[in-house]
This record gives C-alpha cells, structure tokens and sequence, in this order.
C-alpha cells in the first residue's frame, strides 16, 4: 500500500469484486491481516472513496454503509438471473456432495488408521496358528490316553457318593438327637460336654455336609 493513495486503490478493487455492502469495521477486518490496514486509515479511504463517487454510502441506524457503485456493472436480463440460479444451486449440491463425501472418507480413515497394519496381521495369525497347534496337540494328548473314565464308572461314583452323604446326614442327625438327650441332664454346657467326651463336630473341623 502506498502512502500516497492510504489503501483506497486496495479498499475500492475490494468493494467493487465482493460487490456486496459493508461497513468500515468490515473492510477493517477481512483485509488488516493480509495488507496490514489500521481501522483509521480505513475509515478515512472509505469516507474518501464515498465524497468522491467511486462508491456509494448509505446511513442505517447511525452506521454508514458503503458499496460499489453499480452504475459501472451492466445490466442483467431475467434469462442471466436465472441462470447465475441454476448455476448457484447446481453449485451448492456439488459442495453438499463433496462434503458428504469427505465426512464419509473422514470416517472410513478413522476406521483404517484404528485397524491393524499387514505385519500386525501377519504377526497375529502366526500366533494364533501356534496356539491352535498347542490345543490340536493337547486335544491328541487326550484322545490317546488310556485312563479315561467310562460313563458307567462315571455313573457308579455319583451314586456312590450320594449314598456316603446320605448315611453322613443320618448319622449326624442320629448323634446330634443323641447329643441333645444326654445335655437335658447335665449339668455343664455343651462345649463342655464335648470336650469332656472328646468329640469333634464338622463345624470344629470345618466342614460341610455336601448337598445329594
């Protein structure tokens, strides 16, 4: 910017592109990062340009409003009009398509990068192709031993242990009726009645009668 023209060549080539109203405070901020403008001399170019006709001003609600001149853009026919619509619209659903494409490339990216890489996969599959031959080793392990219990013997046990219960449970039920006989006359405790006799019962041992 030149001290001679104070930023109204920049300020007017601006107004005229956009081609759309603003205030001083909006010319200040969209081009004082790119040209280094301060907000006086923008307000002083604006007020300039105005007094001399290269742009117009318009009051609203005590702020001043400036825009291009529009004598100097040809007229536009209704045919032109709705083209420039066609165009706008046939825009806007192309940057609705791009962006709806971008989001969905954004996502698949997101799934990619938390996926695994080829060597991770390579590596993975090595190890679980080492661990199903550990287990297809254990599984032939027991297949060919020699020891296994057949379901009769399998059988025979259950019921087994279901009678051993059974005769535990009466013969508890047996001492303990036994028990409470002999304490309706003595004269002592319990406890003390059974450590005089030397009995130990499941609960001094901990254990529990299993259920049948």
């Amino acid at each position: 910017m030149s001290k001679k023209d104070n930023g109204t060549t920049l300020i007017l080539a601006y107004l005229n592109e956009k081609n759309r109203p603003y205030s001083s405070q909006d010319v200040f901020c969209n081009l004082q990062k790119q040209h280094g403008f301060g907000k006086t001399a923008v307000v002083k170019a604006m007020e300039l340009l105005a007094l001399e006709g290269k742009i117009k001003e318009k009051t609203y609600n005590k702020q001043k409003i400036y825009f291009a001149d529009q004598s100097q853009f040809k007229d536009v026919d209704d045919a032109e009009l709705k083209a420039m619509d066609a165009q706008i619209s046939q825009l806007s659903a192309d940057v609705q398509s791009t962006t709806q494409s971008c989001r969905q490339l954004d996502a698949e990216l997101k799934e990619l990068s938390s996926s695994l890489t080829t060597e991770e996969m390579i590596s993975e599959i090595k190890e679980l192709k080492k661990e199903c031959s550990g287990y297809r080793a254990r599984v032939e392990k027991i297949k060919s031993a020699t020891n296994h219990v057949t379901p009769e013997e399998k059988e025979k046990v259950y019921k087994d242990r279901n009678v051993y219960v059974k005769e535990w449970k009466k013969r508890k039920r047996l001492a303990s009726d036994m028990m409470n006989s002999i304490l309706e006359g003595y004269p002592k405790s319990k406890k003390q009645f059974l450590e005089e006799v030397g009995v130990e019962t499941d609960e001094d041992c901990k254990v529990v009668v299993p259920s049948s």
